[in-house]
């Protein structure tokens, strides 16, 4: 041995008598404490902070654990060691034997994020990917058990270091909770909270079983391809529709449309028909009584442009206090020849003021029958 060496080793016994940590950093968990060949004297001092446990370790084993206080190092407050040493009647200084200190403060604010996309199979979108990301909280509950099980030797153990394990355990755990979930599609991100806390508690305890107690888990964000979001929309937009008020809707307006553009009786009953036939389209939702006759056109051997199809006045008559319609002139007459209606029953269509007894509409007085014909010109 060096002149050199036996200097250190006289210095390291004559000052070095107490044994503490004063963390300067942000991320450090584990932290051992350095002197010369491990020797500890007898009755040293050893301070642990708030926020610290300091763990003895001897000869790859764990030996006694140290909580926040002062303590003077002796067979009486270190029992483990003791039995580990042999020691009967106290012990010779120096003993050799590794301290670690473990901060024992909340980590708050870690990443944790999926690193491909999560394959869920879903009921009407068939088999889809999503991702997810957010942050972690957590701490060291079981000092021994960490260093034993994750720490080992390292000598200066950050929050990094465990962080790609911790990531890598969430991220499984996550599938495998997203997967048995088993929710639409689109309830994944409405429904975060919920899902955050099924993954913390499905979660703790694998955490539990390297001495690590997971405080804080939260889902910020669940995204899913563009295509995808798109799909949903629509099919959350069809699934809210009313389709038999969207269909009335859609054809009072192309009623008023086509009666503005064209004017008059005869613009009005156009406006009537592409009203109906935009109803039929939409799935027949309108009144049955409103099917009109489909118009034919005679064929033609030159190809000339056909005349323009035969528009039918569409009539609404009250019925039980009720109003009814739109029916055609022939329905109308069949309503009354079937008694449904009769010659003061109240009639409207397009173009007129205001509603009027049939018996009062000229074109209708053909329904009563024995009518008089008017007069032949020039009597």
């Amino acid at each position: 041995m060096g002149i050199f060496d036996e200097i250190k080793k006289k210095l390291s016994h004559e000052f070095i008598d107490i044994i503490e940590w004063l963390d300067y950093t942000e991320d450090t968990i584990v932290h051992r404490f350095e002197r010369y060949q491990n020797e500890i004297k007898n009755n040293a001092k050893l301070i642990v902070r708030e926020g610290q446990t300091a763990v003895f370790i001897n000869e790859g084993q764990l030996a006694d654990v140290f909580t926040p206080g002062t303590y003077t190092l002796n067979t009486k407050n270190l029992p483990i060691l003791t039995t580990l040493k042999g020691w009967k009647y106290g012990f010779d200084s120096p003993f050799k034997a590794e301290v670690y200190f473990v901060n024992t403060h909340l980590f708050t604010d870690e990443k944790w994020g999926t690193k491909n996309p999560i394959t869920l199979n879903d009921e009407r979108f068939g088999l889809v990917e999503i991702r997810a990301f957010g942050t972690y909280a957590f701490k060291i509950n079981d000092a021994g058990k960490f260093i034993i099980d994750i720490v080992g030797t390292d000598a200066n153990f950050t929050n990094f270091e465990i962080n790609e394990h911790l990531k890598s355990l969430i991220s499984t755990r996550f599938t495998d909770t997203i997967g048995e979930a088993n929710l639409p599609i689109e309830l994944y991100a409405a429904n975060t909270t919920e899902l955050s806390e099924t993954c913390l508690e499905v979660m703790q305890p694998e955490f539990n079983s390297v001495g690590i107690s997971l405080k804080k888990f939260f889902i910020e964000n669940v995204s899913m391809p563009e295509e995808l979001k798109k799909e949903i929309f629509e099919y959350s937009r069809i699934d809210k529709l009313d389709l038999d008020k969207l269909t009335k809707f859609k054809t009072a307006k192309a009623i008023e449309a086509a009666a503005a553009n064209e004017g008059g009786t005869a613009g009005a009953g156009m406006g009537m028909g592409m009203g109906f036939v935009l109803a039929q389209q939409m799935g027949g939702l309108m009144n049955p009584m409103s099917s009109q006759p489909k118009a034919t056109v005679p064929q033609q051997n030159t190809p000339v442009a056909p005349p323009p199809m035969p528009v039918q006045v569409q009539y609404f008559y009250a019925s039980n206090g009720q109003q009814a319609g739109p029916v055609s002139f022939d329905r109308l007459k069949a309503l009354f020849a079937n008694r449904t209606i009769n010659k003061d029953s109240l009639i409207w269509k397009q173009g007129m003021a205001d509603w009027t007894a049939l018996k009062d509409i000229e074109e209708l007085k053909s329904f009563l029958g024995g009518s008089t014909p008017p007069p032949l010109p020039g009597n």
